[in-house]
């Protein structure tokens, strides 16, 4: 297998992280803040075991942090990269949605969210502000 192989091969199994949108729920819900397991749970809306599937998975594959804290564990963002990645294609959706859909959608209003902005996408571009897609300098969204 050739270097180049091996490359495509580690960015498909990497995107795969996104391939659930229950994972992709998991990120938004812990892009600004760790969390604990009963606030993801409580955010997504999801069952405590399909939540802590998820974490382990996303935390195997380095993508997730993970600390105990008394009866807690706490899941933070431990690749800003995935989050940016996940944050500009939602973006990118919803703008595309916006075009194709009169009114307000839940796309859209997640897209202003991420961005903090009234048109979904224009942070998103490079060039922005400099910093992630609807991430201020600092660490927030």
């Amino acid at each position: 297998m050739d270097d180049l192989t091996r490359v495509f091969s580690a960015v498909a199994d990497y995107f795969t992280l996104l391939s659930e949108p229950m994972r992709i729920r998991i990120v938004h819900a812990i892009c600004q803040q760790e969390k604990t397991v009963s606030q993801i749970v409580a955010e997504t809306g999801s069952t405590q075991t399909n939540i802590s599937r998820h974490l382990g998975s996303m935390h195997r594959a380095g993508v997730l942090t993970r600390r105990k804290e008394g009866n807690h564990i706490y899941y933070g963002v431990g690749d800003e990269t995935l989050t940016a990645i996940c944050r500009s294609v939602c973006v990118h959706i919803a703008s595309r949605l916006e075009s194709e859909v009169a009114g307000q959608s839940d796309f859209i209003t997640l897209a202003r969210e991420l961005t903090g902005n009234d048109r979904p996408g224009d942070r998103a571009r490079p060039g922005g502000d400099g910093a992630s897609p609807g991430h201020s300098a600092s660490r927030g969204t």
